[in-house]
């Protein structure tokens, strides 16, 4: 072993007696009273005596939230390391950061952070001038909570709308502007949520929303019906054409888009978070009809891309991997589909630019991009700089040159130029990060899940550790609607592996990483599985001695916070430190906020049957919480403004969790005040946020924290 790795290794253990004394709680958790509220379910009488909590807007829950606040900050002050552990993450994040460049009109636009800037800011610039500022959301708000949520170009790039988030709420505003003079047009546009913004010429755009909530507060009230609307410039918003949804067609998610040829508008909707009908109005004849090509949501489909009166569908119609296949717009049911590329064996997503099709398949939870013509030919693989994740390849049809984007969990996320004709590509930007990556190792390995299913799990570290069962380990995972995990490098892991810690993502079932039949596999009446994977992956680390009960972290944020939930509240002699993050809590009632009803798909609800109820109530981490029992130190991260998993889950976890406890291990909530689930949340508060979990995590393992001033990424 190297002296260097040697040392940051001892820092972390040399205060461990010291730091055991201090990590437990000797406080008192602020008082949380209780209600006699009972609910019936199939005959079952259930408690719910936190449902107060639920009143994200009294004032008796503010005051809870500021007590709980108060206890959590006073215990995370005390940690003599946490101020070390931000002003590291500070230092480490602090580098020029760029996005891939896009062109609209005249302008190719780009993000650049300077390094701690909030918000990145939106530059454009014309060929051989020199970038000027177009959008700066570091100046929307003081403390840099108003981001910007998205933006959308006319075609000829003289307009844009661009939406903003308030306090990270999914409810935005809609703002106009003129790009030549960047001054605005029209009047803005109020409770626009989960939307595109989609343009159709320079007249006026396609936005989707919900009516505001008959009950309870616009964070928390229950969000049904999604309507696609078209705003035409110079009229009011209550004046807009409802295009779709609605009491005709009530369904809770809509979206809409223009096709890059202005020829069609394609309409995707949903009732749940899988599942979509497909419907298509021709914008070239005046009042022609929407055509629907898919009704019901046994399948997912969307058009990638029209030409020429050809459409290019993504579906897992028979095919759970994905297949890409073409119809004539004229006739676009499923019956005259023709396959271009068919399935394979691994998941596929589709990206189009240059008149091509790049085919982005995940082998392993790593990318592997083919590209093809028009015709499904395909012409070449696309060499990547190893293992890892690329995303991009998208562009205007037009573009001979694209980018692309490429990272993995020991290579900082690096933008490529790619030359659509030749197959060439060349770094564009690189961040300038203090990290040598040949001092780490990042590995895949496979272990059994309780019921024998392989589980990839990938594991991060500086090289020389030694599986002594005595490194901190921190294991990640989510698990749900069929979102994969993929390699990224993380400012926040380096400032813990750099000190000699372990960091493991494990891709267990209810993701996509080997398509539906993985994710289904996590879902409704399987959902245990989910549990398993990531317990057998804890297991599996420990037997290896990659770490040991007394050293073992578990996180996970939204589907990811109830995996945490649920695995603690099962093994919880298993793991020293817990952290659940806008986690989905509460089982019995998480479809009665906001759109929770269509997350259905993955968990079912309790008013389905008994079975169901029965099932979701076993696992419920609300539920399952016993007093006297000693569970792990715990910090549910929760934020006031999270109005897509409300943070009355976390409230009522946190507050079971403090009455149960049987031990010394702190449980403390802490509760971002002016952010939401998560998009959107200012750099300042992503680096005290981190700070505040490695130190919570060090601490109660009884371990300490050193920055050192020499280059400790380098040995």
């Amino acid at each position: 072993m190297k002296i260097a790795t040697v040392c940051t290794t001892l820092l972390l253990l040399a205060m461990t007696t010291h730091a055991q004394k201090h990590g437990a709680f000797k406080g008192q958790y602020p008082e949380t009273h209780k209600s006699d509220q009972k609910d019936d379910f199939f005959g079952t009488q259930i408690s719910d005596p936190y449902r107060w909590l639920e009143d994200d807007r009294s004032a008796e829950t503010a005051d809870w939230v500021s007590r709980q606040n108060k206890v959590t900050n006073a215990y995370l002050t005390q940690i003599p390391f946490r101020d070390a552990i931000k002003n590291r993450l500070t230092e480490l994040w602090n580098y020029e950061k760029y996005s891939a460049p896009f062109k609209e009109g005249a302008y190719t636009y780009f993000y650049k952070n300077n390094g701690l800037q909030n918000q990145a800011v939106l530059y454009r610039q014309k060929t051989g001038g020199q970038p000027e500022v177009f959008l700066d959301p570091n100046k929307f708000s003081p403390d840099g909570t108003t981001s910007l949520a998205g933006i959308s170009f006319t075609k000829d790039g003289s307009l844009c709308a661009f939406q903003i988030s308030e306090g990270g709420s999914d409810w935005r505003k809609v703002i106009i502007l003129n790009t030549k003079t960047k001054k605005q047009v029209d009047d803005t546009l109020f409770d626009v949520k989960f939307s595109g913004l989609s343009w159709k010429g320079n007249d006026g755009f396609y936005y989707s929303s919900y009516d505001k909530p008959a009950e309870g507060s616009q964070l928390s009230g229950k969000t049904q019906i999604h309507k696609l609307y078209y705003h035409k410039l110079g009229t009011k918003q209550n004046k807009d054409a409802l295009i779709f949804g609605g009491e005709e067609t009530p369904r809770r998610y809509v979206g809409g888009y223009v096709t890059e040829d202005q020829n069609f508008l394609v309409i995707s909707a949903a009732n749940a978070t899988y599942g979509n009908e497909l419907y298509l109005q021709n914008l070239t004849m005046s009042k022609a009809p929407i055509i629907p090509i898919v009704t019901g949501f046994a399948n997912e489909q969307d058009i990638v891309y029209a030409e020429n009166g050809k459409l290019y569908i993504l579906t897992n119609d028979d095919a759970p991997n994905r297949r890409l296949v073409t119809v004539d717009a004229a006739n676009p049911k499923p019956e005259n589909w023709t396959d271009l590329i068919p399935q394979t064996q691994f998941p596929l997503t589709v990206t189009t630019a240059g008149r091509k099709i790049f085919a982005q398949y995940l082998k392993d939870a790593v990318s592997e991009v083919q590209q093809y013509d028009l015709t499904g030919k395909k012409e070449r693989t696309i060499v990547l700089p190893g293992l890892g994740t690329a995303g991009g390849f998208s562009g205007k049809r037009e573009e001979k040159e694209i980018y692309f984007s490429f990272t993995s969990y020991i290579y900082p996320s690096t933008i490529f130029k790619y030359d659509v004709a030749t197959g060439k590509s060349g770094v564009y930007k690189k961040p300038a990060i203090n990290f040598d990556p040949s001092n780490y190792a990042s590995t895949q390995l496979f272990y059994a899940s309780k019921d024998g299913t392989s589980i990839p799990v990938i594991i991060t570290h500086k090289k020389g550790i030694k599986l002594d069962g005595k490194n901190p380990l921190m294991l990640y995972g989510y698990g749900g609607f069929n979102v994969s995990l993929t390699p990224s490098f993380s400012v926040s892991n380096l400032a813990f592996m750099e000190n000699g810690g372990i960091y493991a993502v494990a891709n267990i079932r209810g993701g996509g990483e080997y398509g539906d039949t993985w994710h289904d596999g996590g879902t409704k009446m399987q959902k245990q599985n989910v549990f398993d994977d990531f317990i057998a992956g804890a297991e599996y680390l420990i037997e290896q001695k990659y770490t040991s009960k007394e050293y073992l972290a578990i996180s996970g944020g939204s589907n990811g916070g109830l995996l945490v939930g649920a695995c603690m509240t099962q093994r919880p002699e298993l793991f020293r430190v817990a952290f659940p993050a806008v986690g989905v809590l509460d089982m019995l009632r998480y479809h009665t906020f906001t759109a929770g009803a269509g997350w259905a798909y993955d968990y079912g609800t309790a008013n389905d049957n008994k079975e169901m109820f029965d099932y979701l109530y076993q696992y419920s981490p609300v539920h399952n919480t016993k007093k006297g029992t000693c569970y792990p130190a715990t910090m549910v991260m929760t934020a006031d403004h999270d109005d897509r998993v409300v943070p009355a889950h976390s409230f009522k976890f946190a507050a079971a969790l403090q009455e149960a406890q049987g031990c010394e291990n702190p449980v403390l909530i802490r509760i971002d005040v002016k952010a939401g689930h998560g998009a959107g949340k200012p750099t300042s508060m992503i680096i005290q946020e981190h700070a505040d979990k490695w130190a919570f995590m060090l601490y109660n393992m009884g371990l300490g924290y050193s920055s050192l001033n020499t280059d400790n990424t380098k040995e």
